[in-house]
């Protein structure tokens, strides 16, 4: 059997890992003389990798991300007061594993919505089923979407290994449809332990005013924090001071 016949075999196999990097490791073979036991293994970890990574790619994209931030690329120094001990234990996704949940909590542009995305590009690097959402935007898709459509969206919210809700009540007040739909996701995530991390610029106290409904509130409340974290973000706008950056070499040119 030729090499491209063996090539051919091994796509047919479904073994495209090892197809890719077979003539490269049949050339270092022989130019080292390399026993075939270590040959055979060198090929195995090709396939092993590439499927993982097509794997991470995938969860990558069903996850919704549209970034793939880190916690290093982050620039704790500019607001030092910021939790970010917390935010490194967070991290660690123990609290997925606990059923734990997380509330970040503060103002606009300190790196919420950075810290929320980091911890669940991770939790996508380490196998987990994942979904980050815009909170509002994603009520609104919902609402527009058909029965069937609610069906698999509903399911996606609810069984993944973590949600991530971005930017909760940033138009304060949501519709009476959205409040229905958070609670009934809160409240069957809590039964299935399965974890959610929560942003918001509105402090938990005014929750219940922006859904309309103290009771629901309570509600949502009480389940997302009874195994949960609160991060607690102060400072100066990332954003605002970027912006001003952008102002000052526009001024220099």
């Amino acid at each position: 059997m030729t090499i491209n016949e063996i090539e051919r075999t091994l796509r047919e196999l479904r073994l495209s890992g090892i197809a890719a990097t077979l003539n490269t490791r049949v050339m270092q073979a022989q130019a080292s003389q390399q026993p075939l036991l270590e040959t055979l293994a060198g090929l195995l970890q090709d396939e092993l990798d590439r499927r993982h990574s097509r794997l991470t790619e995938r969860r990558f994209k069903q996850s919704r991300l549209d970034e793939r931030p880190t916690l290093a690329d982050f620039d704790w120094r500019f607001n030092p007061k910021l939790p970010r001990q917390a935010c490194f234990e967070l991290h660690t996704l123990k609290f997925i594993a606990d059923g734990a949940n997380a509330l970040i909590i503060g103002k606009p542009g300190t790196g919420k919505s950075h810290v929320a995305k980091a911890v669940a590009y991770q939790a996508t690097l380490q196998g987990h089923d994942v979904r980050y959402l815009e909170a509002d935007t994603e009520f609104a898709r919902f609402a527009l979407a058909s029965p069937k459509e609610q069906t698999t969206l509903m399911r996606a919210y609810v069984e993944s290994d973590l949600l991530v809700l971005d930017d909760l009540f940033l138009a304060r007040r949501i519709s009476d449809a959205a409040a229905e739909l958070l609670q009934t996701i809160v409240h069957q995530r809590y039964k299935r332990r399965g974890s959610i991390v929560v942003t918001s610029n509105r402090v938990v106290q005014d929750w219940g005013k922006y859904l309309g409904d103290a009771t629901m509130g309570t509600t949502i409340l009480d389940r997302l924090m009874h195994r949960a974290v609160m991060l607690e973000f102060e400072g100066r706008s990332y954003r605002l001071k970027e912006a001003a950056a952008r102002l000052a070499i526009a001024a220099e040119a």
